[in-house]
């Protein structure tokens, strides 16, 4: 029996890399991310993707969260991995790595390319889709997994998931926060999310 497709749904800066080696780990070929660059993203995701997931078992990162619902229908049986992460963490993860940088990706998935300067509208994206997903498989629980990596979740959670048995080696939990920006966009997060939400 072929293997599933396992396809990680995870917003970027959710555990993505984490959960890639950790699929490797497993036996898996994975690939991700990809057209990250493309400027014509948007009109190539899903071709890309159908061609991608030919080629190898497993998926993470983008564009694989945008295109989840087509590969469903393409691909049935298959396992999607919704990865979380708390919302301050991960808007204060996406700024420090990405910052001003804007690539089409981030443009498609956004409407704006860089986070720094866009963060309620980065926000508002993540949490949506977090519940956009959720609400899809509410009929089919058994098909999606959610899994917080950043919160210590790891190999106890994923092979029962996934039917595998639990590798002897450490889950690999990769690009733990380093501090590579200043204290004021944190304090500038905290800000945000404060006003967003209400709370003091």
């Amino acid at each position: 029996m072929a293997t599933s497709k396992v396809f990680g749904i995870g917003f970027h800066k959710t555990g993505t890399t984490s959960l890639e080696f950790a699929l490797r780990e497993l036996g898996y070929s994975v690939t991700g991310p990809n057209g990250v660059d493309d400027p014509d993203i948007a009109t190539n995701a899903l071709p890309l993707a159908y061609r991608l997931a030919e080629q190898f078992d497993a998926f993470q990162d983008n564009p694989w969260p945008v295109v989840y619902k087509e590969l469903d229908e393409r691909y049935p049986g298959s396992r999607f991995i919704l990865t979380l992460r708390p919302t301050e963490p991960w808007i204060r993860s996406v700024l420090g790595h990405f910052g001003r940088e804007t690539t089409p990706m981030r443009e498609w998935i956004y409407g704006a390319g860089c986070p720094e300067g866009h963060e309620e509208v980065y926000i508002s994206r993540y949490e949506a889709h977090s519940r956009e997903v959720l609400d899809y498989f509410r009929e089919r629980p058994d098909d999606l997994l959610r899994l917080r990596l950043t919160e210590g979740e790891g190999w106890e959670k994923l092979c029962p998931f996934l039917g595998k048995d639990i590798p002897s080696v450490p889950f690999p939990h990769e690009k733990k926060a380093g501090g590579r920006r200043t204290r004021s966009v944190i304090a500038g997060v905290r800000s945000l999310l404060s006003r967003l939400t209400g709370r003091a």
